[in-house]
C-alpha cells in the first residue's frame, strides 16, 4: 500500500494544522494507522495511532490533549488534527500503516508501510 501525506506547512505557535494521509488501497481500512515525527538530529518518534475502525486511539504524552487522530475509511484517509502547536512540534511528520497486525502501536517497527513525510514548522 502506498501512503501520501499532506497538510504540512509553517504555522505560528498556538496555531493549528491538519495533516491527511491517503492510502492507495481500500485494504488499508483494515489496518492500524499511525503518525510519527522526526525532528532534525532526532530519532523518529510515535505521535498517534488508530485502530482499523477508529474505536481506539493512542497518543504520545507530549501531544495528548492537543492532537487528535481520526480516519475516514470510505476515503482511505487518516487525519491528524494538531492544535496548540509549539516550536517543539517542528518535525517531518510521517504516516504509517501496519498490514501485519503487529499490535505494536507505539513502535516504528510496528508498521511496514510508510508515507514520504510532510514538514511542519512552528515558529515562536
Amino acid at each position: 500500500v502506498q501512503l501520501q501525506a499532506s497538510g504540512g506547512g509553517l504555522v505560528q505557535a498556538g496555531g493549528s494544522l491538519t495533516l491527511a494521509c491517503v492510502a492507495s488501497e481500500r485494504a488499508a481500512s483494515d489496518y492500524t494507522m499511525g503518525w510519527f515525527r522526526q525532528a532534525p538530529g532526532k530519532e523518529r518518534e510515535f505521535v498517534a495511532g488508530i485502530n482499523w475502525s477508529g474505536s481506539s486511539t493512542y497518543y504520545a504524552d507530549s501531544v495528548n490533549g492537543r492532537f487528535t487522530i481520526s480516519r475516514d475509511n470510505a476515503k482511505n484517509t487518516v487525519y491528524l488534527q494538531m492544535n496548540e502547536l509549539t516550536p517543539e512540534d517542528t518535525a517531518v511528520y510521517f504516516c504509517a500503516a501496519d498490514s501485519s497486525y503487529s499490535g505494536n502501536y507505539y513502535l516504528v517497527t510496528g508498521y511496514n508501510h510508510w508515507g514520504q513525510g510532510t514538514l511542519v514548522t512552528v515558529s515562536s
